[in-house]
C-alpha cells in the first residue's frame, strides 16, 4: 500500500511555531512521507504534486496566505491553530493527533469553500490580479476623505457607494470583515458573494447578498491618493480614480477540513459566542 504525502507549512516566524513542527516531525514521519517544509508565503522547495494533506501551523491568516500561495494545486489544507482565534485553523495540536490518520484514511472529508478572483485593470498600465479566500476591501486610505465607487453586476447598476469603501465577501470571509461591519453571516459552502459598504454616506446602503456566477466591476468615480484594494487584509495594490477592478468567483475552490465533530454554527458559538443569550445572573451575589 503506498505510503500517503503530505506538505507542512506555517508561520515560521512566530514564536513556538518551528520547534512545534519539529517536535511533531517524528510523528508525522510515522504516517506519511513529508514532501516539503517552508514557511505559508514562500516557494515550496519541494512540489506539492502527489501530496494528499497541507498541514498548517499558525493562525488563520497563516491559512489563508496557504491557501492563495496553494490555490490551483487542488490540495486540502488542515490549519492547526498556534494563533488566537482559531476559526478556520480549527485544529488544535491535541485534535491533529486524534483526528489525523482517520484524515490520511480518507473518513474526514474536507469542505469545498468558493474563492473570488480579482483584477485591478488600472490607468497606467500595470494590472494587478489575485486570488481572495475571505474578502477583498476597497479602502478610502489617506487623506481620509469620502470615496465614490460605481458598482456594476455583468454591466447592470447595483448602486454607487460613497463612504469610506465597501467589503466585497466570500461565505466564508462573510465572519470576518465583513460581519464587523454588520453584514450578513454566510454559511461558508453556499455559492453567494456579499458586498457591504464601509461606513456609508446615506442609510439607504445597507449590505447585500447576490449571485457568485457574475462578475462584479467597481469602478472608482473619487478616490483618495491612498486608496488601496486589500486582499484577505494581506496583499495590497493601490487604487486610483480610471482604475476597474473585477471581482468573479474563482475556478479553484479552498478545500479545508473541519474538525470533526465540530459544526459551523457550533464554532461561531464557541468562538465568536453567536447566539448566545444575555447573562441574567451577572452581579448576582
Amino acid at each position: 500500500m503506498a505510503r500517503h504525502r503530505i506538505v507542512i507549512l506555517g508561520h515560521l516566524d512566530k514564536p513556538g511555531i518551528r520547534e512545534q513542527i519539529d517536535a511533531l516531525r517524528p510523528w508525522f514521519d510515522r504516517r506519511a512521507d513529508v514532501l516539503a517544509v517552508g514557511g505559508a508565503n514562500e516557494p515550496l522547495k519541494g512540489g506539492v504534486e502527489g501530496a494528499d494533506v497541507c498541514v498548517v501551523f499558525g493562525g488563520d491568516g497563516t491559512l489563508l496566505a496557504a491557501t492563495r500561495t496553494l490555490a490551483g494545486a487542488g490540495l486540502p489544507l488542515l490549519g492547526v491553530n498556534m494563533g488566537k482565534l482559531g476559526f478556520l485553523a480549527e485544529f488544535s495540536v491535541e485534535d491533529l493527533r486524534r483526528h489525523f490518520d482517520a484524515i490520511l484514511d480518507g473518513k474526514v472529508h474536507p469542505t469545498e469553500r468558493m474563492m473570488l478572483k480579482i483584477c485591478v485593470s488600472r490607468c497606467r498600465g500595470d494590472d494587478f490580479c489575485s486570488t481572495a479566500v475571505n474578502d477583498i476591501a476597497i479602502q478610502a486610505g489617506e487623506p481620509f476623505r469620502m470615496i465614490e465607487l460605481n458598482v456594476e453586476q455583468d454591466g447592470g447598476r447595483i448602486s454607487q457607494y460613497l463612504g469610506d469603501g465597501l467589503v466585497i465577501a466570500t461565505p466564508t470571509g462573510s465572519t470576518a470583515y465583513n460581519m464587523s461591519l454588520g453584514g450578513p453571516i454566510v454559511e461558508p459552502t453556499l455559492e453567494a458573494i456579499t458586498i457591504t459598504p464601509i461606513a456609508p454616506h446615506t442609510l439607504s446602503l445597507r449590505p447585500m447578498v447576490v449571485r457568485s456566477d457574475r462578475t462584479i466591476r467597481v469602478t472608482p468615480v473619487r478616490v483618495n491618493p491612498g486608496s488601496a484594494v486589500i486582499i484577505d487584509g494581506q496583499a495590497t495594490t493601490g487604487l486610483c480614480d480610471g482604475d476597474s477592478v473585477d471581482v468573479s468567483r474563482a475556478d479553484a475552490t479552498a478545500k479545508i477540513f473541519p474538525c470533526p465533530g465540530r459544526s459551523f454554527f457550533q464554532t461561531l458559538t464557541d468562538k465568536l459566542h453567536w447566539g448566545r443569550g444575555p447573562n441574567y445572573n451577572a452581579g448576582q451575589s
